[in-house]
């Protein structure tokens, strides 16, 4: 197990998270309902039994109800703000009819708006942590600066990081901010592999066709700025999903991760988060179910260790290609 670049800064976060986007219903403008609440503080129970602290949002989530309805478990829990780190991210906006597709927004307006609207919802003063949710074309470093500095100077939150962007990509922003960035969230898992492969194929044929970008992977590493893990289970089909239709990938790599469970008697989700556990950059898995049993059985893989040669057993399975 590896200690969390986020640990070397002093941020006491949990070596799993919990992604709150399945929580408030459906991704439409239907209110949310008691039942909703009560979902939020059975994943809530579920995550502090196995000692997640650190809960991941944005603000599209179910289009804003995600933050509120976490806000009432909040309400509804005194005390239980001071238990948890809260984490939330801005700068996708959806397609208003046909005048406006949807797009990326980092002007400094639009992630002032959208922190504001975090904290309504959640009913909190502070984010722990914002991060900027997918690279903007349009972004102008410094309009992003004045920004990230305000919300830092007025105390409305207090670590801010990005989310699927390019070493290139945070190099650009962090010369204009003194704002320190300290997250980056990626798709990474045993079915995803681009962010190793693009390691392996240096100096390779292979390497045409990598599209992980060159070299983020060592950045953040040499940097101390913590990777995370979205869809560690590969959208479900690591763990049970049915297989029709699935990545290639996912197709093949699936049932090595069941056996690999079935040997240690603990569930696939376990195995699969594990993989990435073992990894010496210190990933952080964001778990992206609520339901309970599935929390409490991803959290087993804090305890299982897999061999170097089971790590690569399932890297190469994935590939479905020989290591060169």
């Amino acid at each position: 197990m590896h200690a969390l670049p986020f640990h070397r800064r002093g941020i006491p976060a949990s070596r799993i998270a919990l992604g709150c986007m399945g929580l408030g219903g459906g991704w439409n403008d239907a209110e949310f309902d008691t039942s909703h609440v009560r979902q939020a503080h059975a994943a809530v129970d579920a995550a502090l039994e196995v000692g997640i602290n650190f809960f991941d949002h944005a603000d599209i989530y179910t289009r804003g109800k995600a933050e509120a309805v976490f806000g009432h478990v909040l309400a509804e829990r005194p005390g239980l703000r001071d238990q948890v780190l809260i984490q939330s991210k801005c700068g996708i906006r959806f397609g208003e009819g046909d005048r406006l597709p949807g797009r990326y927004d980092f002007s400094a307006d639009h992630i002032r708006r959208s922190v504001e609207g975090s904290l309504s919802r959640l009913g909190i003063e502070r984010l722990d942590v914002l991060l900027l949710h997918r690279p903007d074309p349009l972004v102008d470093p410094d309009e992003v600066a004045r920004a990230l500095e305000d919300l830092s100077d007025s105390g409305k939150v207090r670590w801010f990081g990005v989310s699927n962007m390019s070493a290139g990509q945070i190099r650009l922003l962090r010369a204009s901010t003194r704002v320190p960035l300290v997250a980056n969230q990626l798709e990474l898992n045993v079915a995803h592999t681009g962010w190793l492969d693009a390691g392996v194929h240096v100096n390779q044929e292979a390497s045409r066709d990598d599209t992980f970008p060159a070299d983020t992977l060592e950045f953040l590493r040499l940097e101390g700025i913590q990777i995370q893990a979205w869809s560690p289970v590969a959208r479900g089909y690591l763990v049970g999903r049915d297989l029709t239709g699935a990545p290639p990938a996912a197709a093949r790599v699936a049932p090595l991760v069941r056996e690999m469970a079935e040997e240690r008697g603990v569930s696939p989700d376990a195995v699969a988060i594990a993989w990435l556990l073992a990894h010496p950059a210190g990933i952080q898995p964001i778990l992206g179910t609520t339901r309970p049993e599935r929390i409490r059985a991803a959290a087993q893989a804090e305890r299982v260790a897999l061999t170097r040669e089971d790590w690569y057993a399932l890297y190469v399975r994935s590939r479905g290609t020989p290591l060169p």
